[in-house]
Order: structure tokens, then sequence, then C-alpha cells
């Protein structure tokens, strides 16, 4: 990936209002319990199994917490995996407790030429050899009816991982220049299409080590105001929630250290990017509203650059899903990518191809989780 720097500092103050009357557009996260997803779970039993055949019973009633109790996001990335969204709905149901309000993850990532510059996690569909229409017609109908179709579930949908991202700086890039007008329409489109009481549509954001330097945040804003109002042509009612920040990448939320590479940033952590892109948004007329991926954490020091996104070493399983953000623009923290597939043959030794398993690499994000995860053991 091709990232823009910039030494112009910049600041971005956020001021905190008191409403008189409650929210119109209130947390779709507040109060819901939240979907865990049991296809992630049933991978760790390698995890625990690795754990166990060490005597390491500590670490291996720390991953049982992850398996048992931790949300998780649901992919879907091609027109196979739509069953995913089945198989979700219906598990979710299950987890249901009477009277309670469910939150489910999706992910929404199947654009044709999708990730044009990196190309480890390239996708099913090409625009030329009819992608686009392919893209609409198989996958996001399909998709958005049958999120639709279940309403007594909340659903929080990240759209395509990285793509505006593209958009915004790497147009340098000969296949990211092609890709470019077909990943805004086809997300636009994706946003028109799943307009329903019951979904919140996060639309991704890239890092703050991507688009958080200060030359890129007015054009991020602008590129989003640009989807927003292309999918307000097809559908007058189109709105999104907000965005997705750090999806499947290392950036802490609130860093302790902060890392050199990041001096001449106001986005040196999630947070700060958050809050320094907000007024953009704002100003465009978009909400300004987040949340953020924490599934995975680089350890302070582990990067030399912030470009390094692949199998990041060492790195941990970062703070749980929570409300509790204190920062007024993030909804909510969540672990979007499951720790412990992998981003593809590159970082840490012995890693296979992007979405496998990657055993050795999970182990170590339970062992070097911040905070630590409380252990969960088996009962007696």
């Amino acid at each position: 990936m091709v990232h823009f720097t910039s030494l112009i500092l910049a600041t971005a103050a956020v001021v905190g209002s008191v409403a008189a009357a409650p929210s119109p557009d209130p947390n779709p996260f507040q109060g819901k319990d939240r979907h865990v997803v049991s296809s992630y779970g049933k991978k760790l039993e390698q995890t625990i199994s690795a754990f166990e055949a060490k005597n390491d019973t500590l670490n291996a009633a720390r991953t049982r917490t992850v398996q048992q109790s931790i949300s998780t996001f649901t992919w879907v990335t091609s027109r196979a995996h739509l069953s995913n969204i089945t198989t979700t709905i219906a598990e979710a149901r299950r987890q249901k407790k009477k009277g309670k309000d469910m939150i489910v993850g999706l992910v929404l990532y199947n654009l044709p030429d999708r990730d044009c510059s990196a190309g480890e996690s390239a996708g099913e569909l090409q625009i030329d050899n009819d992608g686009y229409r392919l893209y609409k017609s198989q996958f996001v109908d399909k998709y958005a009816k049958l999120v639709k179709e279940a309403k007594d579930l909340s659903f929080a949908i990240v759209l395509e991982p990285d793509s505006l991202g593209n958009a915004v700086t790497n147009q340098g890039i000969e296949a990211c220049a092609k890709a470019t007008p077909i990943y805004e329409q086809g997300i636009a489109y994706a946003i028109s299409k799943l307009q329903a009481a019951n979904i919140h549509l996060y639309v991704d954001a890239a890092h703050g080590g991507w688009l958080g330097w200060a030359d890129n945040l007015q054009p991020t804003a602008q590129v989003f105001a640009k989807v927003v109002a292309m999918a307000k042509k097809l559908n007058a009612k189109s709105k999104i929630r907000g965005y997705a920040t750090n999806v499947s990448n290392y950036n802490a939320f609130n860093a302790k250290v902060r890392e050199n590479y990041t001096e001449y940033s106001p986005s040196w952590d999630e947070s700060h990017y958050a809050s320094a892109l907000a007024p953009y948004l704002e100003a465009e007329g978009l909400p300004s509203h987040f949340i953020i991926d924490q599934g995975r954490v680089a350890l302070p020091g582990a990067r030399e650059e912030w470009g390094e996104w692949c199998n990041v070493s060492p790195s941990g399983f970062g703070p749980l899903p929570s409300t509790k953000t204190d920062n007024t623009h993030v909804d909510s923290l969540v672990w979007i990518k499951p720790g412990g597939e992998s981003d593809g043959r590159c970082g840490l030794e012995g890693a296979p191809a992007a979405g496998a398993w990657f055993d050795d690499y999970v182990q170590m994000l339970v062992k070097n989780a911040d905070p630590p995860l409380k252990p969960t053991y088996k009962k007696a």
C-alpha cells in the first residue's frame, strides 16, 4: 500500500455537547448483546489444544474466553459465502436472550478487482469479466435481502475494507486508478440497498497511518461525501452510521507509546485519527461516528514503519469490544478481523496464505493480549 505523509501538524478540537433530549441517532451498540461467532471458536480449539499440550493451562483458559464470550465479525467475501449470513443469523437467534437486543457484526467485501494496491486479498470478481454487474445482482442484492429479512436482529456492517483508502491515495497505481470508479459506484450501490432501521453501515476508512496524515484528511472526507451522494441518487433515503477504522490492521486505539514513525501525524493512534477526521466529515455534512478494530494490536516497537501490515510480530489481542471509549466520536471498540487468520505469506516466519489459519500467530496474540485476557477454565 502507498501511504502519503505530511510534515504538517494538524490539530482538531473535539467539542462535547450536552443534549437536552435523547439523541435521534443513538449508538447502535449501546445496551445490546453481541453475537459470538462459533466458526471462529471452532478454529480456536486447535490453539487450546496446543497450549494444553505444553501444560499451559492459563493460556488455554484465556483462549477459551475468546472462544466463548468475545464477539467478532462474520466476513462475507464471495458469492459462495453468502450462506455465512444465514448461518450467522440462525446462530445469533439462538444466542439472543429474551427481552435483550442483539447486534451482529458483518463485513461486506467482494468488490471487483479488490485490494488493488497489495493483491494479497484479490477476490473472485474482475472488472473486465462483468464483475460489477455480478457484484450488484449476485452479491449485494442477495446480501441485502438476507439481512433485511432478519428484522429481529440489529446489524453493524463494514463496507469494503481498504477500498476507498486506495481511492484517496493510490491513484498513481494503474490498477487502483482503473478500479476506483467501480469501487465508488459499488460502495454507493451497497449503501443504497442496505437501508433498513436495523442496519447500521460503517464505510471502511483505512487507518490513521494511511489516511490520518494532515494532507489526507480533507480528501478522505470528500471521497466519502462523493460516495454517499452517489448512493442518495440511487435511493434518496440512503445514509450511513459512520466509518470503520483499523480493520485487519495493528494500530492501538490509545497508544501507550507514540512510535517515532508517527511523529508528524495528528493521527498517531486510532482515537486521535477519529478525532482528527471528524471535523472534516462534519464539514461535508456527514456523520462522524466510528468503530475501531482492536482484534490485533502491535506491541510498542514491533514495527519499524507504519506501512508494515502483514502478520506483524509481536502483537496481541487488543481491548475487548466495548462502548466505553472516552471518545464521543467512537461508537465502539470491536474485533472485526478474527485474530489468527493470516494476512498473507509475509510478516512472521511460516505465515500461510491470506485467510488460512496461523495457529502460532494466535498463540502469540493470546500471550500478548493487552489487557490480559481473563481465564475461563473447564468446568469440573
